[in-house]
């Protein structure tokens, strides 16, 4: 009884404490539980050591919960400009008719989908079926992840080709977005090889080696833009209903668990990765089905990542979550796998339960402040984390980031060609050439 009890509070603790950091745009669960990480490992040095029931449901509380709640920030505090009102995500187009409310809760809705999927379909069958697709699967990894680089990199449309007085012209036009996109996948690429074979960053937070560049890439340049922009959100409006359908929310799990499960099983491929490629399998046109859809594979694939990690005969490393934990933990029985499932179950019941109250919190917020001194207050918060973490080589790395991860926003190409940092060394590592391109280009 006592076990149980801890596991509960401490799963509903972790899910409470993620309602905190999911409020700070563009801060990551991950960089806070790097942190985490360092002090456990202090405690167990200085003899304090947690029990499993208390570290585990806490960790699982926290990425649940930041999973769920995330998209207040990603929705709210993210106003496009007009000029991008057609290429940025639906959830920030209901922001800007003023529904984002209902923009957020669709996409809650799809996160508390994504628990039941993960605890009710996942958890039961991955034991049995996972080691197996492992076995079969692993031999094939490489060419595989070449195929979905190829796929990202043909369905960036050109987005021009209309203004000129030439074809020539017009072409160029054309292949604004598209040069851009490739040349954002090249050089996050080369950036991802130098830190992973020559890294900046201290060998003693070699764990966190990546996250400088991840926040350069992807959270900076949002900050950045959101203080240069202008534009602001119109009033919003809150719905009483959602008029969700069993239909609409079965299609919408089925996508999303399809993609966010693909993108946690396999390595690098991550949850916008995933959610890509499983639009594009599903043909799902319908705005709420897509909203719902990358509800869903967001939280399968951050929690689904750390799962993985607990099934039992598999003991898989995907996502922050669990290379950092194995720091200090190593999955022994079938009751680690029973509890993290627990934890997720208990965890996206109070994220979702949260959800509503503090999107009217924001909304609150929105209406008495403006953009600019919220993203400057998170830019603050972002630098403030990553020198803590990493120093000022980790600033260095996180500037160069940002450099790159601009590129898409100034030239209209999807910001997902930044995953090249991930996606290009690791098929280059797989098909057993990554040390060759990394002599070639002098990392060696």
């Amino acid at each position: 009884m006592t076990a149980f009890l801890l596991v509960l509070g401490s799963a509903v603790l972790g899910a409470a404490a993620s309602s905190l950091l999911s409020l700070l745009p563009a801060l990551h669960v991950f960089n806070v539980m790097g942190g985490l990480i360092l002090g456990l490992l202090a405690l167990n040095e200085a003899g304090v050591v947690l029990p499993p029931e208390v570290v585990l449901p806490a960790m699982t509380g926290l990425v649940v919960g930041w999973s769920m709640l995330n998209t207040i920030p990603s929705i709210l505090l993210g106003a496009p400009d007009e000029s991008a009102m057609f290429t940025v995500l639906p959830g920030q187009k209901y922001l800007m008719m003023g529904r984002g409310y209902e923009g957020v809760m669709l996409t809650g809705v799809g996160g508390l989908a994504g628990v039941f999927f993960l605890v009710f379909v996942v958890g039961p069958l991955a034991p049995r079926y996972l080691p197996l697709a492992r076995t079969v699967l692993g031999p094939h990894l490489h060419w595989m992840l070449w195929v979905i680089i190829t796929f990202i990199l043909m369905s960036e449309w050109p987005r021009g080709g209309t203004h000129g007085a030439s074809g020539w012209a017009r072409f160029a036009d054309a292949w604004r977005s598209l040069g851009a996109g490739l040349l954002t996948f090249l050089l996050s690429g080369f950036l991802g090889f130098i830190v992973l074979y020559r890294s900046p960053v201290a060998v003693e937070m070699a764990f966190q080696n990546i996250m400088p560049a991840f926040v350069g890439l992807f959270a900076v340049p949002w900050c950045l833009f959101n203080v240069l922009s202008a534009t602001e959100p119109p009033p919003q409006v809150r719905t009483a209903s959602l008029e969700l359908s069993g239909d609409v929310i079965l299609r919408a799990t089925a996508a999303g668990g399809l993609g966010g499960g693909f993108a946690a099983f396999f390595p690098v491929v991550t949850g916008g990765v995933g959610g890509l490629l499983a639009g594009h399998a599903t043909a799902q046109r319908d705005e709420r089905v897509f909203i719902l859809s990358q509800g869903a594979s967001k939280l399968v694939y951050y929690v689904g990542a750390l799962m993985l990690f607990f099934v039992p005969g598999l003991g898989l490393r995907r996502g922050g979550a669990a290379w950092m934990l194995q720091a200090f933990y190593t999955p022994r029985t079938r009751y680690d796998y029973l509890m993290v499932l627990g934890a997720t179950a208990v965890a996206g019941a109070v994220a979702f339960l949260l959800l509503s109250p503090l999107t009217r919190l924001t909304l609150g917020l929105i209406r008495r402040t403006n953009y600019r001194a919220v993203s400057i207050a998170a830019l603050g918060i972002i630098v403030a984390v990553v020198a803590a973490l990493t120093g000022a080589s980790g600033l260095f790395v996180m500037a160069v980031g940002a450099g790159i991860g601009s590129l898409p926003v100034l030239f209209g190409s999807r910001r997902l060609n930044a995953l090249g940092i991930l996606l290009l060394p690791m098929a280059c590592n797989l098909s057993g050439f990554g040390p060759d391109v990394a002599r070639w280009l002098r990392l060696i």
